[in-house]
Parts: structure tokens; C-alpha cells; sequence
């Protein structure tokens, strides 16, 4: 409200909305409240004064696949990497298993979104799925259920902004590592060597892959492979991304 009592408007990072989230941060923080905004001002590096400040919003976010016109195209988590997720920590409500938006297709394959919860950081996940839609998606559900929102160890194994990303990510409670790959509209095929392993030890590799008909443009999209395979830290997995697709994947330390 301004001044005069009557209601007006101002644009998210406006200084107006710069003191407010101040203000709001610095509050919670005297109550011991955690804070993940949305519409947010861009981050500057105040989570290290306020660390109740564990996420936010802050880029064209999952939502737009559903009133974004156009909606995100299939290379922007890709750019997200190598932009948006330099600043901090990234709100994105991944995992919409459906693959639809207000009844429209989003341009992504199911396994690109298991993917994102490992490529794109945030301590405060969200499956932003209807939960009708994972009760029909219980195999690939396993993988939200099972991947952690926060890390011990990161590593980019391989990548180029807007084209694609591929990150290894270690638990903080136990040996376990997790693979995120995701691409654009280009199908790839990506040779990944596991030496980030643990040597002498051995895990399960719980594999999350689009299927050989997946692609974002067509209703093939919803087609994935789920398997399992022994592997330590000498071997090699080619991990093969279909149109708009990625992988996940669960190293079970064993």
C-alpha cells in the first residue's frame, strides 16, 4: 500500500520489493524461519548473511510450461546450468512426470525430468506433479522418493551452455552418488568415465534413460527405460539422451 492507503504497483526488482525482501528475510531470521521465495529479486549473495534464506524462484521456472507463451524450449534447463544457477541455489518445482501444462505437451522427456533434480541445485525440491499423475508413475516416482536436495560434493563431468549438462552429485548422508544429464533439441549420445566413485568400492547403478522412441516433440516423450547394473569406479557408462531428454541416474554404493 502506498502513502495515501490505496494499493499500487512496482516491478520485482524495484527498490521498493529490494527492502521488502530485506525486511521479510531479516524477520524470519529472528523467528527462525526458512525462506524460499517466489518472484524474488535476483540473488546477491545475502543467503550468506541470512542463510534462512535457502532458495527462491528467480527464472522462467516450470510454471511457464504451462501459461508461457511460448513455453520453455527444450534447451532451457541446459542454459540455466551456465546462467541462473551461478548465483545460488534455484526453485524450478521439477518432476511433472505427466509432461503437461494446462493441457498442453511440455517440451521435455520423462526422464529429463528425474534429470532435474540433480542438474538444478536447490535445498527445498517440490514434486509439482498432480498426485493422481505419480500414482501412475510409481517406477519413475522411485527416484523423487530417493534422491536427496542436498550434497555433499558436486561435478560437472561435461557440458556447454544451452546445449547440454551433465552433473554427479554426492549424498550428505551417505556414499551414494547421483547423475543428472539433460539436453537440448539435439539427440546425444555422451561417454561419462565413473572415476568420481569411490576405487575398490562397488554400486548399483539404478538407471532412469529415455526410451529408443523418446522425443520431446511427439508422445514418445513418456517413453523410459528403467534397468540396473553392477559398476565401480574404472568403468565407463554412454549415456544416450533422445530429443529434449536427459538421465538419471542413483549410484547405490553397495
Amino acid at each position: 500500500m502506498g502513502s495515501d492507503g490505496k494499493p499500487y504497483y512496482t516491478w520485482n526488482d524495484s527498490q521498493d520489493m529490494v527492502r521488502h525482501f530485506q525486511k521479510v528475510t531479516e524477520t524470519a531470521a529472528r523467528y527462525h524461519i526458512a525462506i524460499n521465495t517466489h518472484e524474488p529479486i535476483k540473488d546477491t549473495g545475502l543467503r550468506r548473511t541470512y542463510p534462512n534464506w535457502v532458495s527462491r524462484e528467480g527464472q522462467r521456472g516450470m510454471e511457464y510450461n504451462a501459461w508461457g507463451n511460448p513455453p520453455n524450449p527444450p534447451e532451457h534447463e541446459a542454459n540455466l546450468v551456465f546462467t541462473r544457477m551461478l548465483s545460488g541455489p534455484m526453485d524450478f518445482t521439477p518432476g511433472v512426470l505427466s509432461l503437461q501444462g494446462n493441457g498442453k505437451p511440455i517440451y521435455s522427456t520423462k526422464a529429463k525430468q528425474l534429470a532435474l533434480y540433480v542438474v538444478l541445485y536447490s535445498p527445498i525440491h517440490m514434486a509439482a506433479d498432480l498426485i493422481e499423475n505419480y500414482e501412475k508413475e510409481m517406477p519413475a516416482f522411485q527416484f523423487i522418493k530417493d534422491v536427496p536436495t542436498d550434497w555433499a560434493d558436486t561435478k560437472m563431468l561435461s557440458g556447454e551452455p544451452g546445449d547440454y549438462a551433465t552433473l554427479v552429485r554426492l549424498d550428505k548422508n551417505s556414499r551414494d552418488w547421483y547423475l543428472g544429464a539433460v539436453t537440448d533439441e539435439e539427440a546425444r549420445s555422451l561417454d561419462i568415465a565413473l572415476d568420481f566413485l569411490t576405487p575398490g568400492k562397488t554400486y548399483e547403478a539404478q538407471i532412469y534413460r529415455d526410451g529408443e522412441d523418446a522425443d520431446y516433440r511427439t508422445d514418445a516423450r513418456h517413453s523410459m527405460q528403467i534397468e540396473k547394473r553392477k559398476v565401480t569406479s574404472k568403468d565407463r557408462l554412454t549415456l544416450k539422451l533422445a530429443p529434449g531428454g536427459g538421465q538419471a541416474i542413483r549410484f547405490k554404493a553397495l
